[in-house]
């Protein structure tokens, strides 16, 4: 929907490029608008810009002049499930931290229609990066590991119930940080490594919360505490190497850590899921289950040719050709100048987000 600036508000979604008198956009779609970037598009002389019918914190946007056209969406879009979806789990989450159970009814009503929405859109994975915020991050978090830990289980032809069962998995996989200490999980700095050990118990406090729950399997509760192990034994909390770890365990893990390392985070600034398919393919190597993140890769491969994505130097390109063993590197050809690259043979550059 296209709203006039004067009407634009922090934690509006940029659905359209903003543009101004350049041929590349000052700002990218899928940017959360911040106080910042709104003084920049006044700057800018910025009229109106299009934005997603709802906002990062799950609530509806509408402007005085496009009420009834937001009124006339019928369906909600991917995007807000998905941020309705984490409003609801961030109820939940306050709910544990003032000692409640979890409840895994309304977890699982939370991930059952995003299952179905993924199921619409299965290259919507690849978008969930641009809704991280520092403020929910840990709310989004959950909810996209467990939609991204279904996506590898429907990729790797699990049935159904399987699938439901990774979504939920995925998705409680933190539950555990609600019993952390509030004023670690929310610290603005980088954890010590006292704060950072303490972090750690949240794969067995996890576990605790639901190994009760008559609705998870046993192999879930499993994957859910294995979460953070490594096929290598570098990981925690027990430091299980390879058969050890459940396929539960082994898909959670991948999705944990596809969605953390694309994310926005205080530290470090979100990467493209592209790039960071292809740190976990090379620079983890040995720590991931190949099948899970060749799942992942599958995903990319649905990016059909005549693609339009965008490049890490910001250019537009094509995608002329996708080869099956280097997913993240196809074959395009540059908008602007017709130029034909192999992201094979050019290192330094790599797809940051897939346009059309």
């Amino acid at each position: 929907m296209r709203v006039p600036i004067q009407e634009l508000r922090v934690g509006c979604i940029l659905s359209e490029d903003v543009f101004s008198l350049t041929n590349r956009p000052i700002i990218c779609r899928k940017t959360v608008i911040t106080k910042e970037l709104l003084d920049i598009m006044k700057i800018f002389l910025i009229d109106e810009a299009e934005v997603e019918t709802t906002m990062i914190t799950g609530k509806p946007m509408s402007s005085s002049e496009n009420m009834e056209e937001a009124e006339a969406e019928m369906e909600p879009s991917y995007i807000d499930t998905f941020l309705k979806g984490v409003q609801e789990f961030k109820r939940e989450f306050v709910s544990w931290q003032s000692g409640l159970p979890v409840d895994i009814a309304k977890i699982r009503n939370i991930m059952i229609p995003l299952i179905e929405e993924m199921e619409k859109n299965l290259t919507g994975i690849f978008s969930l990066h641009h809704l991280s915020t520092n403020e929910d991050y840990l709310y989004q978090h959950s909810v996209a590991v467990g939609m991204i830990s279904a996506f590898i289980g429907k990729k790797l032809n699990l049935n159904k119930g399987e699938v439901v069962q990774l979504a939920l998995g995925g998705c409680l996989a933190d539950a555990g940080m609600a019993k952390i200490n509030p004023a670690i999980l929310h610290k603005s700095t980088s954890l010590n490594s006292e704060e950072f050990e303490e972090v750690k118990k949240h794969s067995i406090l996890s576990f605790k919360m639901v190994q009760n729950i008559s609705l998870l399997r046993e192999s879930t509760k499993i994957g859910i505490i294995q979460h953070h192990e490594r096929l290598d034994g570098s990981g925690y909390p027990f430091g299980e190497q390879s058969s050890k770890i459940n396929h539960a365990g082994r898909i959670i893990a991948a999705a944990d850590a596809f969605h953390a390392m694309t994310s926005q985070r205080l530290y470090r600034r979100k990467q493209s899921p592209f790039k960071v398919l292809e740190m976990m393919m090379q620079d983890s190597f040995g720590k991931f289950d190949i099948p899970s993140i060749q799942a992942l890769g599958s995903g990319i491969m649905t990016f059909s040719i005549g693609s339009l994505v965008k490049l890490s130097d910001g250019q537009t390109a094509e995608i002329l050709f996708i080869e099956d063993k280097s997913p993240t590197r196809p074959l395009v050809k540059l908008k602007d100048t017709g130029d034909i690259i192999h992201l094979e043979k050019n290192r330094q550059l790599f797809i940051d987000e897939v346009l059309l």
